[in-house]
């Protein structure tokens, strides 16, 4: 461990497994993870609100202790990073779509800030095709999201769509 402070940012609308699997393996490259939850304030969006993000990511997170905390931010990323002076970007991959999307991104924060690193892990195979999306899609079509999200997860989108846990 060299010290070092990374952000891992996205909407966590929700959070998932493989969203602490990352977590959990980031903390094994750097000292602290910041999860910085994207929100804007002029458009909000999404299931949760930042609020409710922010309360069920440190509620899930808190197995990791001191070495994990959580904010809310909007506006460019590398100026965040720069802020909370976070020298590193964790983003998970799962597929190769997420990798061109990830490419681009990365190579315009370079350009921005090559003082930032950006380090890509690989999502775990238990988690390759879990996302928040086809999370909230497939409890709203009354499907079984259970070992893909942590249980407070569920139970708040199981409130939110009105339906008994699976």
């Amino acid at each position: 461990m060299n010290g070092r402070k990374a952000i891992y940012p996205g909407s966590f609308d929700p959070i998932t497994n493989g969203h602490l699997d990352i977590i959990g393996r980031a903390l094994t490259v750097v000292e602290h993870v910041v999860v910085a939850i994207a929100y804007n304030e002029q458009k909000p969006s999404g299931l949760f609100a930042s609020e409710e993000r922010v309360e069920m990511v440190e509620a899930v997170t808190e197995e990791f202790g001191d070495r994990v905390s959580v904010d809310r931010f909007h506006g460019l990323l590398v100026e965040y990073a720069r802020k909370v002076g976070a020298g590193t970007i964790i983003r998970g991959l799962r597929a190769v779509a997420d990798f061109e999307y990830e490419f681009q991104m990365t190579t315009m924060n370079r350009h921005l800030a090559p003082d930032v690193e950006t380090v890509f892990l690989m999502a775990d195979e238990a988690y390759f095709y879990t996302s928040s999306r086809l999370v909230k899609e497939v409890i709203g079509l009354g499907g079984d999201v259970s070992g893909h999200v942590p249980e407070l997860v569920l139970e708040r989108l199981t409130e939110k769509f009105g339906g008994q846990k699976k």
